[in-house]
């Protein structure tokens, strides 16, 4: 890929970074348009500028507790449970993408597509990174221990995995996963702030967002196949290769298989026929969604692959507004 790759909207790297755009940020985003000018590199470091990212965060955790009150029955407190968990996806995905520019400081400058981020292109220093990094984390934390006590420990306990992740494409081809175990643990997290105590539904949840993770996330990565070939990057996208379509296609069914298993076994006895029909709905048309991303899927051509990532928001948005319906049955 040259320096001046096309971006999603017909603009060079290289002319968006003049003023400090990022490259694959959306064209003409609040941060670029409305946030102070000296706030702006932090705000990249926190991919304020790409929203998606915060929404595949914060949809597990919206899988979480809609799936418990379902479940068990509304309480007032699952409100603040779900703007909570907002506010926390928005901070510690900002956090966690704060951390990845500083482990991928020297990768990124390698890269078309990223040497345009705050690090590699300068906006920011390593120990300025360090220290929005730790404003970010502290938000959060404080926004945690809002919750229940088991909540906290769950919370805590997600932090080993946001650390390990930057460095899982250095030794493994299946660096998806583990950015499936840190950005799917807010289904249990969530399920566990509504009902204190964690069940095999949440921890099925739990597993069927993480083949959800691998199956965009390898779709996100098919960008970025010829650079990190180049500097030995690993990634389920080079894994796959050609057969990344058939790939996919598990995935998809596992992840299908998984949420049909959670909703039934939260739903089917404790809330009845009509609460589970609903959720099996929502993971219906959570599967048709994927499936028409398959169809659609062209791995050689960047902008369908970015475009195609980013739909994911409205693919988990579908399995939440089912279960929210359920709440109601």
């Amino acid at each position: 890929m040259s320096d001046t790759a096309e971006t999603p909207e017909g603009h060079s790297a290289l002319d968006r970074a003049v003023d400090g755009q990022v490259a694959d940020a959306v064209k003409g985003n609040w941060v670029d348009r409305l946030a102070p000018v000296w706030t702006r590199p932090y705000l990249r470091l926190s991919r304020a500028d790409r929203p998606v990212g915060t929404w595949l965060l914060y949809l597990p955790c919206l899988w979480g507790v809609t799936l418990a009150a379902a479940s068990t029955g509304f309480r007032w407190i699952d409100l603040w449970i779900v703007l909570g968990c907002g506010i926390g996806a928005f901070l510690m995905r900002g956090a966690g993408c704060t951390w990845n520019d500083i482990t991928d400081r020297n990768i990124d400058g390698e890269v078309a597509r990223t040497r345009s981020r705050p690090i590699p292109s300068g906006q920011v220093t390593v120990a300025q990174a360090v220290f929005w990094m730790v404003i970010q984390s502290l938000a959060a934390f404080f926004i945690l221990i809002t919750f229940n006590w088991a909540t906290i420990a769950m919370g805590v306990g997600s932090l080993a995995l946001v650390a390990i992740y930057p460095f899982a494409k250095r030794f493994t081809w299946w660096p998806q996963v583990f950015l499936g175990l840190a950005f799917n643990w807010g289904a249990m997290l969530a399920w566990v702030a509504h009902t204190g105590s964690l069940s095999l539904a949440p921890v099925l949840l739990y597993l069927a967002g993480i083949a959800w993770t691998i199956f965009y996330d390898t779709i996100y990565a098919h960008q970025d196949k010829e650079d990190d070939a180049l500097i030995g990057v690993k990634s389920t996208a080079r894994l796959f290769a050609e057969n990344t379509p058939v790939r996919l296609q598990q995935f998809l069914l596992g992840a299908t298989g998984l949420m049909v298993l959670a909703v039934v076994l939260a739903l089917l006895h404790p809330a009845g026929g009509t609460a589970a029909f609903m959720g099996l709905i929502g993971t219906a048309g959570f599967a048709l969604h994927l499936y028409w991303q398959l169809r659609r899927l062209d791995t050689e051509n960047t902008d369908r692959c970015l475009s195609l990532f980013r739909s994911n928001r409205d693919a988990g948005l579908i399995p939440v507004l089912c279960f929210g319906l359920a709440i109601l049955a």
